[in-house]
């Protein structure tokens, strides 16, 4: 019964042994992943660092101003007056799309007059429409 014991100890160690050793492999790879990740980061952060650098350099008003002024006749350019600038309430902006009823639609509450504290003439032209069965439009 010993032996098959120790056997079966001798197998547990070396099956340990082996996962840990694939174990240490596996966690080598994935280290070497995230730095090379790390390092796709980094260059990226410098290309985009590059990038504004570029972007601020191009956008320089003098810069522009110039070139706007060597293109002045090729690009139909007008010089700005003063005339040209409005407040925002003096923008004629588009009107909301007009909501277009399709279908029939169920009102709730009532149409009394004295519900919807209006005067009574209303309550009166009702009741005339009602009794000849004719709308009057007051």
């Amino acid at each position: 019964m010993r032996p098959l014991l120790y056997i079966l100890s001798f197998m547990a160690v070396l099956a340990s042994a082996f996962w840990a050793y694939r174990e240490n492999y596996a966690t080598q790879n994935k280290l070497k992943e995230i730095a090379g990740l790390q390092d796709e980061i980094a260059g990226l952060r410098e290309s985009i660092a590059l990038q504004r650098a570029e972007w601020a350099y191009l956008n320089r008003p003098d810069r522009l101003r110039e070139l706007a002024t060597i293109n002045f006749d090729r690009l139909g350019l007008l010089p700005m007056e003063p005339e040209q600038f409005v407040s925002a309430r003096d923008v004629a902006y588009p009107l909301p799309p007009a909501l277009i009823i399709t279908g029939t639609v169920a009102t709730m509450g009532s149409l009394d007059p004295a519900d919807l504290g209006q005067p009574s003439s209303l309550a009166t032209t009702a009741a005339a429409t009602a009794e000849t069965g004719e709308q009057q439009i007051p």
